[in-house]
């Protein structure tokens, strides 16, 4: 990497601190508000995108792309093109005809901000314009890799993915699922994006399957410790820490997985798929410390 973005020795926070920098400062670059009536929209689509938050995604994409030494700039325009699309789907997640929630990142929501027709709208210009980031050619020279990130993302926030399982979420507060059903669900919803984040390093890189497939196990496990940790947080936690409503699964009659396993059970198991993820990463040896460090950071927030 001609620049990098932070010492080999980089510590959990201070590359998330980096990360949400230097990923903000891409996403006020690429939403530019311009003149005319349409601003409304733009505004709306910066409040969503640049509000407070982990950027849990953008660190996993930076921390991939780091593995391989790509770029700087392509990096980063992976990461504020995912974490446009992580911002729709909280957007549209939120609206009333959903989990109608008044409450995001410790902000009142989009469409309690503004409206509900003007948040439907901001959520589908972050999603179209996470594609065209992607298939500019300042994320990659190579045309072809530019098409492979936008056929992956598309993949993982779609039907199939992250959209399906929201359909499947929404099913949820009416029928029972199992703990298999459950574990599909959230690895469609929350697993796909943070799939794509850590293999997005990888495909930037044209690198061989063998360390794709390493990255795309490491995924696997982090995105069901990742929402293990989300519905403990929903029990445990409170709307300060978490900046969002909590009991709302339990309110709702939903089955999660800590209603299924039980506080116990639940956390053991994601200490588990930690320890999973984490060994996915020995063939990267000392080079892969960071994301390492990510996954117990996964299971070990507040917020």
């Amino acid at each position: 990497m001609t620049e990098t973005l932070w010492p080999d020795s980089v510590s959990v926070d201070d590359a998330a601190a980096i990360t949400v920098r230097l990923t903000d400062a891409v996403l006020d670059r690429l939403l530019a508000v311009p003149p005319g009536l349409e601003s409304r929209v733009y505004e709306a689509m910066r409040y969503s995108a640049l509000s407070p938050g982990k950027r849990l995604r953008p660190l996993l994409v930076l921390a991939s792309a780091r593995l391989f030494g790509v770029a700087r700039r392509s990096a980063l325009q992976v990461a504020a093109a995912i974490e446009m699309v992580h911002a729709y789907s909280l957007i549209h997640d939120d609206l009333p005809a959903m989990d109608d929630s008044d409450l995001r990142r410790g902000r009142p929501t989009s469409h309690k901000q503004f409206d509900e027709a003007t948040a439907v709208l901001a959520g589908d210009g972050l999603l179209t314009t996470a594609f065209e980031v992607l298939a500019d050619p300042d994320t990659h020279g190579d045309p072809a890799v530019r098409a492979e990130l936008v056929a992956a993302l598309a993949a993982a926030a779609g039907a199939a993915g992250m959209v399906g399982g929201q359909m499947i979420d929404l099913i949820a507060e009416k029928q029972p699922l199992d703990i298999g059903a459950i574990t599909r669900l959230q690895r469609m919803k929350t697993g796909a994006l943070i799939a794509f984040s850590c293999e997005a390093g990888a495909i930037l890189a044209k690198a061989a399957a063998e360390l794709r497939l390493a990255l795309r196990g490491y995924a696997h496990d982090l995105g069901l410790a990742f929402q293990i940790a989300d519905d403990l947080l929903d029990i445990e936690g409170s709307s300060a820490e978490t900046g969002k409503p909590v009991g709302a699964d339990a309110a709702a009659g939903k089955a999660t997985f800590v209603s299924i396993l039980g506080v116990e059970r639940a956390r053991a198991q994601a200490e588990l798929l930690i320890k999973q993820a984490v060994a996915h990463l020995d063939l990267y040896e000392e080079r892969a410390e960071l994301l390492r460090q990510v996954a117990r950071f996964v299971v070990n927030r507040r917020s």
